[in-house]
This record gives C-alpha cells, sequence and structure tokens, in this order.
C-alpha cells in the first residue's frame, strides 16, 4: 500500500493542474497555463511512483482517472456555475461505485 500517497499526490497535483488550465482558458495572463503545466509534470512524477510501489497500472489508472474526475466536476460545479445532465450525473455516481468496488477489494 506505499502507492496510496503518490497516487494521492498525484489527484492532488492534477487538481491544481486542471484550476489552473481553467483560469487560463478564461482570459488570465499566460502565467496560469505554465503554471497548469508545471503542475501537470510534478502530478505525472507522483504517478511514475505509484507505478513503482505497486499501483498497476489497472488499478491504479482506474483510481486517478475516476477520482480526478470526480474532483472536476465537482470544481466545475461548484465553482465555475457549469451544469452536468442526467447521464453526467449518472457517470460520476458510477465512478463512485467503481472506487468503492476498488478499494473494497485491498
Amino acid at each position: 500500500m506505499n502507492w496510496i500517497l503518490p497516487i494521492s499526490l498525484l489527484i492532488v497535483f492534477e487538481v491544481v493542474a486542471d484550476i489552473l488550465a481553467k483560469e487560463w482558458s478564461l482570459n488570465r495572463p499566460v502565467v496560469f497555463a505554465v503554471g497548469a503545466i508545471l503542475a501537470y509534470v510534478v502530478a505525472n512524477t507522483f504517478w511514475l511512483f505509484a507505478l513503482k510501489n505497486g499501483s498497476g497500472l489497472a488499478k491504479g489508472a482506474v483510481i486517478f482517472s475516476v477520482a480526478s474526475a470526480i474532483c472536476a466536476s465537482v470544481l466545475g460545479i461548484v465553482f465555475y456555475g457549469e451544469k452536468l445532465n442526467m447521464l453526467q450525473l449518472a457517470g460520476v455516481f458510477f465512478g463512485i461505485i467503481s472506487l468503492v468496488l476498488i478499494f473494497w477489494e485491498i
């Protein structure tokens, strides 16, 4: 379970990068784009450590992808006023279920 910290840091830096990228897309200064790129690089560095510490490609990628998607969805709704339709909300719900099932096994 040495991979949980690197996966967690991967998700955190991915979320930070997503926020910076969104801010840049809203016509903020280029420093937001540079910050986003740097945060993506740091995030993916933690991905390397997660793989090296036993997260597995299949399990680790699902955990990272679903957790990042859920975080991005919440941020988009709460801070940027974005909307999800019922089908998209169902996808988020099933993503949460997938994380429960993956961690149930651990």
